[in-house]
């Protein structure tokens, strides 16, 4: 797996919780280090470790855990390029989620051995989706489900969002568009600049 999908599980219980909260975890998984290196690739069993072990310290299903990194994905601000590389999917939520078809083959332009999830949406009714969402790390639709609430919050929608369990394709999230303007979105300039 990829170091900067186990970075973005450290981040994510340092900056919700605490580094020792992290320390903890880290121990827990029995990584023999104190933190991922973002470019290194690690045996899966470490991810699932990692997760394992918070899930457990936290006394949090895996599930809901997993749900709140895709949240922390979007939402916190030391993420704020990711959420910005998402807007650049598309105007409105519509067209961000159209987009997901194409972000492992985005993401693997700029690190070609990043192996995000496969994702495939299909359209199933008027405002109505259904993801499939295809990873070695079981629970990764979850992590999608979290994305895309806090995504819907950032476009300012109304959907309703629902883990479907498992097909033979992957993980499958039900997505139906309610309100397309159903609060104001967080501001959000293409030329805005990082600081």
């Amino acid at each position: 797996m990829h170091g900067l999908v186990n970075r973005a599980l450290e981040c994510f219980l340092r900056d919700t919780y605490s580094p020792a909260l992290w320390a903890e975890v880290a121990h827990g998984a029995r990584l023999g280090f104190g933190s991922f290196e973002p470019m290194l690739i690690y045996d899966l069993s470490q991810t699932e470790a990692v997760i394992l072990s918070a899930a457990s310290r936290l006394d949090r299903p895996r599930e809901a855990l997993l749900e709140d990194v895709g949240t922390y994905l979007v939402s916190h601000p030391t993420t704020e390029r990711l959420r910005r590389l998402l807007r650049f999917g598309g105007v409105t939520f519509a067209d961000f989620l159209h987009s997901l078809d194409d972000l492992p083959d985005r993401a693997r332009l700029a690190l070609p051995e990043l192996e995000l999830p496969d994702l495939r949406l299909t359209t199933t009714g008027p405002h109505r989706f259904r993801l499939v969402c295809a990873s070695p790390i079981a629970g990764l639709g979850h992590v999608m489900l979290g994305l895309l609430r806090a995504m819907a919050d950032d476009y300012g929608v109304l959907v309703l969002l629902e883990h479907r369990g498992q097909s033979a394709e992957g993980e499958v999230v039900s997505i139906a568009l309610l309100d397309a303007a159903f609060a104001a979105g967080r501001p959000f300039d293409l030329a805005e600049r990082l600081g």
